[in-house]
Protein backbone atom coordinates (compact mmCIF):
# COMPACT_ATOMS: atom_id res chain seq x y z
CA UNK A 1 0.00 0.00 0.00
CA UNK A 2 1.08 3.09 -0.98
CA UNK A 3 2.58 5.44 1.69
CA UNK A 4 0.86 8.93 2.01
CA UNK A 5 1.82 11.87 4.44
CA UNK A 6 0.80 15.23 5.39
CA UNK A 7 2.11 17.05 2.50
CA UNK A 8 1.15 14.44 0.22
CA UNK A 9 -0.66 16.37 -2.38
CA UNK A 10 -4.52 15.85 -3.07
CA UNK A 11 -4.64 14.46 -6.63
CA UNK A 12 -2.37 14.18 -9.77
CA UNK A 13 -2.58 16.68 -11.58
CA UNK A 14 -5.80 17.26 -14.01
CA UNK A 15 -5.07 19.03 -17.06
CA UNK A 16 -1.06 18.48 -17.85
CA UNK A 17 -1.83 14.32 -18.33
CA UNK A 18 -4.99 15.38 -20.51
CA UNK A 19 -5.17 14.81 -24.49
CA UNK A 20 -4.11 18.07 -26.33
CA UNK A 21 -4.14 19.01 -29.68
CA UNK A 22 -0.88 20.80 -30.84
CA UNK A 23 -1.13 22.71 -33.80
CA UNK A 24 2.36 23.78 -35.22
CA UNK A 25 2.51 25.77 -39.02
CA UNK A 26 5.63 25.43 -40.59
CA UNK A 27 7.20 27.17 -43.43
CA UNK A 28 8.31 24.77 -46.82
CA UNK A 29 12.07 24.87 -45.26
CA UNK A 30 11.18 24.29 -41.62
CA UNK A 31 8.87 21.36 -42.60
CA UNK A 32 11.73 19.97 -44.53
CA UNK A 33 14.30 20.59 -41.34
CA UNK A 34 11.37 19.06 -38.84
CA UNK A 35 10.74 16.18 -41.24
CA UNK A 36 14.46 14.93 -40.76
CA UNK A 37 15.18 15.57 -37.41
CA UNK A 38 11.82 13.45 -36.67
CA UNK A 39 13.86 10.73 -39.17
CA UNK A 40 17.01 10.75 -37.54
CA UNK A 41 16.32 10.64 -33.43
CA UNK A 42 19.13 8.05 -33.15
CA UNK A 43 21.53 10.67 -33.77
CA UNK A 44 19.68 13.31 -32.27
CA UNK A 45 23.03 15.36 -31.28
CA UNK A 46 23.55 16.18 -34.78
CA UNK A 47 19.83 17.43 -35.57
CA UNK A 48 18.72 20.73 -37.23
CA UNK A 49 17.64 24.22 -35.86
CA UNK A 50 15.13 27.00 -36.08
CA UNK A 51 16.20 30.23 -36.23
CA UNK A 52 14.10 33.05 -34.75
CA UNK A 53 15.16 37.03 -34.19
CA UNK A 54 14.10 38.49 -30.77
CA UNK A 55 14.16 41.49 -29.99
CA UNK A 56 16.95 42.47 -32.60
CA UNK A 57 19.51 40.03 -31.10
CA UNK A 58 19.90 36.86 -33.10
CA UNK A 59 19.14 33.71 -31.28
CA UNK A 60 19.06 30.34 -32.13
CA UNK A 61 16.39 28.45 -30.91
CA UNK A 62 17.04 24.36 -31.58
CA UNK A 63 14.21 21.69 -31.74
CA UNK A 64 16.57 18.70 -31.26
CA UNK A 65 16.22 17.03 -28.28
CA UNK A 66 19.76 16.93 -26.24
CA UNK A 67 18.15 14.77 -23.35
CA UNK A 68 16.73 11.85 -25.99
CA UNK A 69 19.68 9.71 -24.93
CA UNK A 70 18.05 9.57 -21.50
CA UNK A 71 14.47 8.42 -22.90
CA UNK A 72 13.08 11.99 -22.60
CA UNK A 73 10.28 12.71 -24.96
CA UNK A 74 8.40 16.34 -25.85
CA UNK A 75 6.55 17.36 -22.74
CA UNK A 76 4.01 20.46 -22.79
CA UNK A 77 3.85 22.57 -19.71
CA UNK A 78 0.24 23.98 -18.32
CA UNK A 79 -1.11 27.49 -19.14
CA UNK A 80 -0.21 29.64 -16.34
CA UNK A 81 -2.91 30.52 -14.06
CA UNK A 82 -4.12 33.76 -12.96
CA UNK A 83 -5.64 33.13 -9.90
CA UNK A 84 -3.43 34.03 -6.84
CA UNK A 85 -5.00 32.82 -3.88
CA UNK A 86 -2.33 34.81 -1.36
CA UNK A 87 -3.57 38.15 -2.90
CA UNK A 88 -5.32 40.27 -0.48
CA UNK A 89 -8.29 42.76 -2.19
CA UNK A 90 -7.48 45.73 0.22
CA UNK A 91 -4.19 45.84 1.38
CA UNK A 92 -4.21 49.23 1.29
CA UNK A 93 -6.71 51.94 2.53
CA UNK A 94 -8.23 53.34 0.27
CA UNK A 95 -11.50 55.67 0.10
CA UNK A 96 -12.79 58.74 1.58
CA UNK A 97 -15.50 56.37 4.11
CA UNK A 98 -12.41 53.71 4.71
CA UNK A 99 -10.51 56.98 6.23
CA UNK A 100 -12.76 58.48 7.65
CA UNK A 101 -14.15 55.07 9.22
CA UNK A 102 -10.85 54.62 10.48
CA UNK A 103 -10.67 58.21 11.80
CA UNK A 104 -13.49 57.95 13.71
CA UNK A 105 -12.73 54.45 15.35
CA UNK A 106 -9.40 55.20 16.46
CA UNK A 107 -10.88 55.83 19.87
CA UNK A 108 -12.65 52.80 19.76
CA UNK A 109 -9.47 50.88 18.72
CA UNK A 110 -7.82 51.94 21.78
CA UNK A 111 -10.40 50.63 23.72
CA UNK A 112 -10.21 47.38 21.97
CA UNK A 113 -6.59 47.36 22.00
CA UNK A 114 -6.79 47.52 25.59
CA UNK A 115 -9.52 44.58 26.19
CA UNK A 116 -7.60 42.18 23.78
CA UNK A 117 -4.22 42.71 25.76
CA UNK A 118 -6.51 42.41 29.41
CA UNK A 119 -8.14 38.87 27.58
CA UNK A 120 -4.58 37.75 26.34
CA UNK A 121 -3.37 38.01 30.05
CA UNK A 122 -6.30 36.51 32.14
CA UNK A 123 -6.53 33.69 29.18
CA UNK A 124 -2.88 33.25 30.04
CA UNK A 125 -2.96 33.31 34.12
CA UNK A 126 -5.43 30.65 33.49
CA UNK A 127 -3.49 28.44 30.97
CA UNK A 128 -0.79 28.35 33.17
CA UNK A 129 -2.91 27.34 36.25
CA UNK A 130 -4.49 24.60 34.12
CA UNK A 131 -1.23 23.47 33.30
CA UNK A 132 0.29 23.41 36.44
CA UNK A 133 2.10 19.92 37.53
CA UNK A 134 0.08 18.45 34.72
CA UNK A 135 3.31 15.96 33.40
CA UNK A 136 1.20 13.09 31.57
CA UNK A 137 0.67 15.45 28.14
CA UNK A 138 0.49 12.28 26.43
CA UNK A 139 -3.16 11.16 27.36
CA UNK A 140 -6.39 13.53 27.40
CA UNK A 141 -6.22 16.53 30.08
CA UNK A 142 -8.00 15.96 33.15
CA UNK A 143 -11.55 17.07 33.18
CA UNK A 144 -11.17 19.49 36.28
CA UNK A 145 -8.44 20.78 34.10
CA UNK A 146 -10.37 21.30 30.98
CA UNK A 147 -12.71 23.00 33.46
CA UNK A 148 -10.06 25.60 34.05
CA UNK A 149 -9.83 26.11 30.41
CA UNK A 150 -13.21 27.54 30.16
CA UNK A 151 -12.12 30.73 31.33
CA UNK A 152 -9.31 31.20 28.32
CA UNK A 153 -12.09 30.07 26.00
CA UNK A 154 -14.48 33.16 27.23
CA UNK A 155 -10.86 35.26 27.11
CA UNK A 156 -10.55 34.04 23.29
CA UNK A 157 -14.46 35.16 22.45
CA UNK A 158 -13.93 38.78 24.39
CA UNK A 159 -10.69 38.74 21.43
CA UNK A 160 -12.56 38.03 18.79
CA UNK A 161 -15.10 40.58 20.01
CA UNK A 162 -11.94 42.97 20.58
CA UNK A 163 -11.30 42.54 16.83
CA UNK A 164 -14.94 43.55 15.43
CA UNK A 165 -16.86 40.62 15.89
CA UNK A 166 -19.73 41.40 17.92
CA UNK A 167 -21.54 38.59 16.44
CA UNK A 168 -20.79 35.59 14.08
CA UNK A 169 -23.67 34.04 11.62
CA UNK A 170 -23.65 30.15 12.50
CA UNK A 171 -25.30 27.26 10.13
CA UNK A 172 -25.83 24.34 11.44
CA UNK A 173 -23.87 22.42 13.79
CA UNK A 174 -20.66 20.61 14.58
CA UNK A 175 -21.32 16.72 14.86
CA UNK A 176 -20.89 14.66 17.98
CA UNK A 177 -17.16 13.76 18.68
CA UNK A 178 -18.34 10.00 18.56
CA UNK A 179 -19.60 10.65 15.04
CA UNK A 180 -16.96 12.93 13.32
CA UNK A 181 -13.25 12.62 15.70
CA UNK A 182 -11.82 14.93 12.66
CA UNK A 183 -13.10 18.31 11.58
CA UNK A 184 -11.45 20.62 8.27
CA UNK A 185 -11.78 24.08 7.67
CA UNK A 186 -10.62 26.23 4.96
CA UNK A 187 -7.94 29.37 6.40
CA UNK A 188 -8.24 32.58 5.78
CA UNK A 189 -7.03 34.38 8.91
CA UNK A 190 -5.77 34.07 12.05
CA UNK A 191 -9.57 34.34 13.24
CA UNK A 192 -10.67 31.06 12.69
CA UNK A 193 -7.98 29.02 15.47
CA UNK A 194 -9.02 31.58 17.58
CA UNK A 195 -13.22 31.06 16.91
CA UNK A 196 -12.49 27.22 17.22
CA UNK A 197 -10.57 27.29 20.16
CA UNK A 198 -13.76 28.80 21.86
CA UNK A 199 -16.12 26.96 19.92
CA UNK A 200 -14.76 23.45 19.61
CA UNK A 201 -11.43 23.77 22.11
CA UNK A 202 -10.11 20.54 19.44
CA UNK A 203 -6.31 19.66 19.23
CA UNK A 204 -4.83 21.22 16.34
CA UNK A 205 -2.33 20.43 14.20
CA UNK A 206 0.30 23.21 13.92
CA UNK A 207 3.83 24.26 12.99
CA UNK A 208 6.81 23.78 15.58
CA UNK A 209 7.22 27.14 15.48
CA UNK A 210 4.20 28.21 17.25
CA UNK A 211 5.30 26.73 20.28
CA UNK A 212 7.87 29.69 21.43
CA UNK A 213 5.20 32.52 20.25
CA UNK A 214 4.77 34.59 23.70
CA UNK A 215 1.61 34.09 25.38
CA UNK A 216 -0.13 31.95 22.75
CA UNK A 217 2.54 29.23 22.63
CA UNK A 218 1.71 27.98 26.04
CA UNK A 219 -2.06 28.36 24.98
CA UNK A 220 -1.45 26.15 21.94
CA UNK A 221 0.25 23.58 24.32
CA UNK A 222 -3.36 23.27 26.48
CA UNK A 223 -4.38 22.25 23.39
CA UNK A 224 -2.81 19.06 23.24
CA UNK A 225 -1.09 20.23 19.62
CA UNK A 226 0.09 17.87 17.54
CA UNK A 227 3.47 19.45 16.08
CA UNK A 228 5.19 18.80 12.95
CA UNK A 229 7.37 20.15 10.95
CA UNK A 230 6.30 20.09 7.03
CA UNK A 231 10.02 19.49 5.62
CA UNK A 232 10.93 16.53 7.48
CA UNK A 233 9.54 13.15 6.48
CA UNK A 234 9.73 11.94 9.90
CA UNK A 235 8.09 14.36 11.71
CA UNK A 236 5.24 14.52 9.21
CA UNK A 237 5.28 10.25 9.83
CA UNK A 238 4.83 11.08 13.83
CA UNK A 239 2.35 13.46 13.12
CA UNK A 240 -0.26 10.96 10.93
CA UNK A 241 0.41 8.64 13.93
CA UNK A 242 -0.78 10.75 16.28
CA UNK A 243 -3.57 12.20 14.51
CA UNK A 244 -4.97 8.22 14.08
CA UNK A 245 -4.54 7.65 18.03
CA UNK A 246 -6.40 10.63 19.15
CA UNK A 247 -9.21 10.15 16.73
CA UNK A 248 -9.51 6.84 17.77
CA UNK A 249 -9.84 7.96 21.37
CA UNK A 250 -12.67 9.18 22.50
CA UNK A 251 -11.04 10.63 25.90
CA UNK A 252 -9.31 12.90 23.34
CA UNK A 253 -10.88 16.41 22.03
CA UNK A 254 -11.79 15.75 18.29
CA UNK A 255 -8.94 17.14 15.74
CA UNK A 256 -9.15 20.14 14.11
CA UNK A 257 -6.74 20.22 10.59
CA UNK A 258 -6.53 23.32 8.13
CA UNK A 259 -5.63 20.66 5.17
CA UNK A 260 -4.58 23.75 2.88
CA UNK A 261 -1.52 24.14 5.39
CA UNK A 262 -1.82 27.66 5.00
CA UNK A 263 -3.88 30.50 4.48
CA UNK A 264 -5.55 32.08 1.47
CA UNK A 265 -7.96 35.04 0.14
CA UNK A 266 -10.92 32.67 0.52
CA UNK A 267 -11.49 32.61 -3.07
CA UNK A 268 -10.34 29.79 -4.20
CA UNK A 269 -9.55 26.52 -2.53
CA UNK A 270 -5.57 24.58 -2.58
CA UNK A 271 -5.08 21.53 -2.88
CA UNK A 272 -5.39 19.62 0.13
CA UNK A 273 -2.73 17.64 2.14
CA UNK A 274 -3.73 14.00 3.38
CA UNK A 275 -3.19 14.08 7.65
CA UNK A 276 -6.73 14.31 7.97
CA UNK A 277 -7.64 11.62 5.83
CA UNK A 278 -5.19 8.63 6.46
CA UNK A 279 -7.13 7.66 9.64
CA UNK A 280 -10.03 6.87 7.75
CA UNK A 281 -12.41 8.42 10.47
CA UNK A 282 -15.48 10.21 9.40
CA UNK A 283 -14.54 14.21 8.93
CA UNK A 284 -16.96 17.28 9.33
CA UNK A 285 -15.89 19.98 6.78
CA UNK A 286 -16.21 22.98 7.91
CA UNK A 287 -16.28 26.57 5.87
CA UNK A 288 -15.31 30.21 6.99
CA UNK A 289 -16.44 33.21 5.35
CA UNK A 290 -15.50 36.74 5.73
CA UNK A 291 -17.98 39.12 3.55
CA UNK A 292 -16.74 42.30 3.42
CA UNK A 293 -17.00 45.45 0.91
CA UNK A 294 -14.49 47.71 1.92
CA UNK A 295 -11.73 45.66 3.88
CA UNK A 296 -10.79 42.40 3.02
CA UNK A 297 -10.28 40.26 6.56
CA UNK A 298 -7.60 37.30 5.03
CA UNK A 299 -4.30 37.70 5.48
CA UNK A 300 -2.44 36.96 2.43
CA UNK A 301 1.24 38.85 2.37
CA UNK A 302 -0.19 42.04 5.22
CA UNK A 303 1.82 42.06 7.96
CA UNK A 304 0.07 40.91 11.25
CA UNK A 305 0.35 44.71 12.73
CA UNK A 306 -1.42 45.99 9.65
CA UNK A 307 -4.09 43.56 9.56
CA UNK A 308 -4.50 43.98 13.50
CA UNK A 309 -4.70 48.03 13.11
CA UNK A 310 -7.23 47.68 10.14
CA UNK A 311 -9.41 45.20 12.09
CA UNK A 312 -9.84 47.08 15.56
CA UNK A 313 -10.84 50.17 13.23
CA UNK A 314 -13.66 48.99 11.57
CA UNK A 315 -17.07 49.18 13.14
CA UNK A 316 -18.15 45.79 12.50
CA UNK A 317 -16.33 42.75 10.69
CA UNK A 318 -18.50 40.03 9.30
CA UNK A 319 -17.76 36.35 9.75
CA UNK A 320 -19.74 33.18 8.61
CA UNK A 321 -19.32 29.79 10.15
CA UNK A 322 -20.84 26.48 8.70
CA UNK A 323 -20.77 23.15 9.41
CA UNK A 324 -21.54 20.99 6.51
CA UNK A 325 -22.72 17.03 6.52
CA UNK A 326 -20.71 14.91 7.73
CA UNK A 327 -18.52 12.63 5.16
CA UNK A 328 -18.04 9.48 5.76
CA UNK A 329 -14.79 7.27 4.48
CA UNK A 330 -15.17 4.85 1.48
CA UNK A 331 -15.07 1.19 1.56
CA UNK A 332 -11.90 0.96 -0.08
CA UNK A 333 -9.04 1.91 1.80
CA UNK A 334 -6.14 1.26 -0.34
CA UNK A 335 -8.26 4.54 -1.96
CA UNK A 336 -9.31 6.16 0.75
CA UNK A 337 -6.90 9.13 1.58
CA UNK A 338 -6.95 10.59 -2.34
CA UNK A 339 -10.51 9.57 -2.69
CA UNK A 340 -11.46 10.72 0.65
CA UNK A 341 -9.90 14.30 0.80
CA UNK A 342 -10.98 14.33 -2.90
CA UNK A 343 -14.79 14.21 -1.80
CA UNK A 344 -14.19 16.75 0.98
CA UNK A 345 -12.67 19.39 -0.99
CA UNK A 346 -15.47 19.49 -3.49
CA UNK A 347 -18.25 19.52 -0.76
CA UNK A 348 -16.23 22.51 0.61
CA UNK A 349 -15.72 24.27 -2.34
CA UNK A 350 -19.27 24.02 -4.06
CA UNK A 351 -20.18 25.12 -0.46
CA UNK A 352 -17.66 28.11 -0.95
CA UNK A 353 -19.08 28.50 -4.31
CA UNK A 354 -14.99 28.71 -5.66
CA UNK A 355 -12.63 27.03 -7.44
CA UNK A 356 -10.08 24.00 -6.80
CA UNK A 357 -6.47 24.83 -7.81
CA UNK A 358 -3.40 23.17 -7.44
CA UNK A 359 -1.21 25.82 -5.49
CA UNK A 360 0.34 24.75 -2.13
CA UNK A 361 2.13 25.90 0.47
CA UNK A 362 4.79 25.87 -1.63
CA UNK A 363 3.64 28.40 -4.33
CA UNK A 364 3.65 30.67 -1.12
CA UNK A 365 7.14 30.07 -0.52
CA UNK A 366 8.36 31.18 -4.34
CA UNK A 367 6.14 34.23 -4.07
CA UNK A 368 7.89 35.26 -0.81
CA UNK A 369 11.63 34.60 -2.33
CA UNK A 370 10.53 36.57 -5.40
CA UNK A 371 9.20 39.36 -3.12
CA UNK A 372 12.13 39.34 -0.60
CA UNK A 373 14.52 39.75 -3.95
CA UNK A 374 12.06 42.58 -5.51
CA UNK A 375 10.98 41.09 -8.56
CA UNK A 376 8.26 43.19 -9.76
CA UNK A 377 5.69 40.45 -10.45
CA UNK A 378 6.40 37.91 -7.64
CA UNK A 379 3.26 36.61 -8.06
CA UNK A 380 3.99 35.24 -11.77
CA UNK A 381 6.46 32.57 -10.25
CA UNK A 382 3.50 30.17 -8.58
CA UNK A 383 3.65 27.43 -10.38
CA UNK A 384 0.90 25.25 -8.56
CA UNK A 385 3.53 23.09 -6.60
CA UNK A 386 0.63 20.41 -5.86
CA UNK A 387 0.87 19.11 -9.64
CA UNK A 388 4.66 19.82 -9.95
CA UNK A 389 5.15 17.40 -6.98
CA UNK A 390 2.81 14.96 -7.77
CA UNK A 391 4.03 14.81 -11.42
CA UNK A 392 8.03 14.74 -10.94
CA UNK A 393 8.11 14.44 -6.86
CA UNK A 394 9.92 17.76 -6.37
CA UNK A 395 9.75 19.15 -3.09
CA UNK A 396 9.07 22.54 -2.36
CA UNK A 397 12.45 23.23 -0.93
CA UNK A 398 14.13 22.07 -3.79
CA UNK A 399 11.54 24.57 -5.97
CA UNK A 400 12.89 27.12 -3.97
CA UNK A 401 16.46 26.27 -4.69
CA UNK A 402 15.79 26.40 -8.50
CA UNK A 403 14.00 29.71 -8.39
CA UNK A 404 17.12 30.97 -6.95
CA UNK A 405 19.21 29.32 -9.86
CA UNK A 406 16.42 31.28 -12.33
CA UNK A 407 16.56 34.29 -10.55
CA UNK A 408 20.56 34.42 -10.65
CA UNK A 409 19.89 34.78 -14.04
CA UNK A 410 18.39 38.14 -14.12
CA UNK A 411 15.14 37.80 -15.38
CA UNK A 412 13.67 40.67 -16.90
CA UNK A 413 9.96 42.79 -15.51
CA UNK A 414 8.10 40.08 -17.38
CA UNK A 415 9.85 37.39 -15.86
CA UNK A 416 11.64 35.62 -18.70
CA UNK A 417 15.53 34.60 -19.25
CA UNK A 418 17.16 35.54 -21.94
CA UNK A 419 19.78 32.77 -23.84
CA UNK A 420 22.96 34.75 -22.76
CA UNK A 421 21.68 35.16 -18.77
CA UNK A 422 21.06 31.46 -19.04
CA UNK A 423 24.42 30.40 -20.04
CA UNK A 424 26.13 32.48 -17.99
CA UNK A 425 24.47 31.37 -14.91
CA UNK A 426 25.37 27.89 -16.00
CA UNK A 427 29.03 28.43 -17.32
CA UNK A 428 27.87 27.26 -20.45
CA UNK A 429 29.93 28.16 -23.75
CA UNK A 430 27.44 29.66 -26.64
CA UNK A 431 27.72 26.75 -29.00
CA UNK A 432 25.47 24.16 -30.97
CA UNK A 433 24.84 22.29 -27.64
CA UNK A 434 24.18 24.48 -25.07
CA UNK A 435 21.44 26.21 -27.78
CA UNK A 436 19.59 23.09 -27.61
CA UNK A 437 19.88 22.60 -24.32
CA UNK A 438 18.02 25.88 -23.97
CA UNK A 439 15.80 25.31 -26.52
CA UNK A 440 14.69 22.14 -24.84
CA UNK A 441 13.51 24.64 -22.20
CA UNK A 442 11.93 27.16 -24.38
CA UNK A 443 8.90 25.55 -25.78
CA UNK A 444 7.21 28.41 -26.64
CA UNK A 445 10.70 29.05 -29.37
CA UNK A 446 10.31 32.65 -29.08
CA UNK A 447 14.11 33.18 -27.62
CA UNK A 448 13.37 33.70 -23.32
CA UNK A 449 12.01 31.29 -20.78
CA UNK A 450 9.89 31.66 -17.92
CA UNK A 451 10.13 29.96 -14.60
CA UNK A 452 7.79 27.86 -15.02
CA UNK A 453 9.12 26.53 -18.12
CA UNK A 454 12.71 26.11 -16.43
CA UNK A 455 11.19 24.38 -13.82
CA UNK A 456 9.02 22.07 -15.45
CA UNK A 457 12.17 20.86 -18.11
CA UNK A 458 14.90 20.78 -15.27
CA UNK A 459 11.97 18.17 -13.13
CA UNK A 460 11.45 16.43 -16.89
CA UNK A 461 14.94 15.54 -16.88
CA UNK A 462 15.16 14.84 -13.32
CA UNK A 463 12.19 12.16 -13.54
CA UNK A 464 13.51 10.26 -16.45
CA UNK A 465 14.33 6.74 -15.43
CA UNK A 466 17.97 7.06 -16.65
CA UNK A 467 18.83 10.33 -15.27
CA UNK A 468 20.50 8.60 -12.13
CA UNK A 469 22.20 6.01 -13.76
CA UNK A 470 23.39 8.45 -16.32
CA UNK A 471 24.83 10.48 -13.83
CA UNK A 472 26.74 7.65 -12.05
CA UNK A 473 28.20 6.27 -15.63
CA UNK A 474 29.42 9.94 -16.40
CA UNK A 475 31.29 10.01 -13.09
CA UNK A 476 32.61 6.65 -13.70
CA UNK A 477 34.25 8.17 -17.04
CA UNK A 478 35.55 11.04 -15.65
CA UNK A 479 37.45 9.29 -12.58
CA UNK A 480 40.03 8.03 -15.39
CA UNK A 481 42.67 7.52 -12.39
CA UNK A 482 39.78 4.87 -10.36
CA UNK A 483 40.50 7.16 -7.19
CA UNK A 484 36.74 8.09 -6.96
CA UNK A 485 37.86 12.08 -7.40
CA UNK A 486 37.57 13.59 -10.63
CA UNK A 487 40.69 16.01 -11.99
CA UNK A 488 40.16 19.15 -14.04
CA UNK A 489 41.91 17.78 -16.66
CA UNK A 490 39.94 14.55 -16.82
CA UNK A 491 36.78 16.60 -16.86
CA UNK A 492 38.17 19.02 -19.48
CA UNK A 493 38.61 15.59 -21.73
CA UNK A 494 34.95 14.40 -21.40
CA UNK A 495 33.30 18.09 -21.95
CA UNK A 496 35.54 18.73 -24.88
CA UNK A 497 33.83 16.02 -26.83
CA UNK A 498 30.48 17.84 -26.67
CA UNK A 499 32.13 21.19 -26.92
CA UNK A 500 34.88 20.92 -28.55
CA UNK A 501 36.62 24.66 -28.64
CA UNK A 502 36.49 24.86 -24.93
CA UNK A 503 39.07 27.03 -23.31
CA UNK A 504 40.91 27.10 -20.17
CA UNK A 505 38.49 30.08 -18.46
CA UNK A 506 35.40 27.90 -19.49
CA UNK A 507 37.22 24.61 -18.37
CA UNK A 508 38.08 26.73 -15.07
CA UNK A 509 34.14 27.96 -13.99
CA UNK A 510 32.24 24.62 -15.06
CA UNK A 511 35.35 22.63 -12.72
CA UNK A 512 33.98 25.35 -9.90
CA UNK A 513 30.82 24.56 -10.33
CA UNK A 514 31.07 20.87 -10.50
CA UNK A 515 33.56 21.26 -7.50
CA UNK A 516 30.49 22.13 -4.69
CA UNK A 517 32.98 22.10 -1.57
CA UNK A 518 35.78 24.14 -3.10
CA UNK A 519 38.72 21.08 -2.49
CA UNK A 520 40.36 21.52 -6.06
CA UNK A 521 39.10 17.49 -6.93
CA UNK A 522 35.21 16.89 -7.79
CA UNK A 523 33.59 13.76 -5.67
CA UNK A 524 31.42 10.95 -6.51
CA UNK A 525 29.24 13.41 -3.47
CA UNK A 526 30.33 16.87 -5.50
CA UNK A 527 29.64 15.98 -8.76
CA UNK A 528 26.04 13.81 -8.31
CA UNK A 529 25.13 16.87 -6.11
CA UNK A 530 26.05 19.47 -8.75
CA UNK A 531 24.22 17.64 -11.56
CA UNK A 532 20.75 17.05 -8.88
CA UNK A 533 20.76 20.93 -8.49
CA UNK A 534 22.10 21.58 -12.34
CA UNK A 535 20.18 18.67 -14.39
CA UNK A 536 20.45 20.22 -17.73
CA UNK A 537 24.47 19.76 -17.55
CA UNK A 538 24.20 15.94 -17.72
CA UNK A 539 23.60 16.50 -21.97
CA UNK A 540 27.60 17.82 -22.01
CA UNK A 541 28.33 14.22 -21.05
CA UNK A 542 25.98 12.61 -23.52
CA UNK A 543 28.82 12.33 -26.64
CA UNK A 544 30.89 10.36 -23.77
CA UNK A 545 27.45 8.24 -22.78
CA UNK A 546 26.75 7.65 -26.06
CA UNK A 547 30.40 6.03 -27.23
CA UNK A 548 29.77 3.77 -24.32
CA UNK A 549 26.54 2.10 -25.94
CA UNK A 550 24.45 3.59 -23.58
CA UNK A 551 21.18 1.57 -22.86
CA UNK A 552 17.99 2.42 -24.35
CA UNK A 553 15.37 3.05 -21.31
CA UNK A 554 14.31 0.14 -19.47
CA UNK A 555 17.24 -1.69 -20.41
CA UNK A 556 18.54 -3.55 -17.18
CA UNK A 557 22.08 -3.84 -18.69
CA UNK A 558 23.44 -0.42 -17.20
CA UNK A 559 22.90 -1.86 -13.13
CA UNK A 560 26.24 -4.42 -14.16
CA UNK A 561 27.50 -1.37 -16.58
CA UNK A 562 27.42 0.81 -13.31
Amino acid sequence: MEEHDLTSPLLSPRSSDQPQTVLTILDDEDSESSHQSTSNQQSSLQGSHNHSRVNNERVTVSSTNPYDFLGSGEYSIPAPTTVDPFRNGTPFISGVYEVIKIILCLPIALARLVLFGACLAVGYVATRIALEGWKDKQNPMPRWRSRIMWVTRLCARFILFSFGYQWIRRKGKPAPREIAPIVVSNHVSYIEPIFYFYELFPTIVASESHDSMPFVGTIIRAMQVIYVNRFSPASRKNAVHEIKRRAACDRFPRVLLFPEGTTTNGKVLMSFQLGAFIPGHPVQPIIVRYPHVHFDQSWGLISLAKLMFRMFTQFHNFMEVEYLPVIMPPDNKIQSPVHFAERTGQAMASALNVVQTSHSYGDLMLLMKAAELQQERPWSYMVEMARIESLFHISSLEAVDFLDKFLSMNPDTSGCVKLHDFLRVLRLKACKLSEEIFGFLDVEKNGSITFKQFLFGVAHVLKQPLFMQACELAFAECDGRGDDYCMKEELADILRQAIPDLNEDEVNGLFDLFDTDNDGRISRDDFLTCLRKNPLLIALFSPRLLQKDFPKPGDRMLEEIV
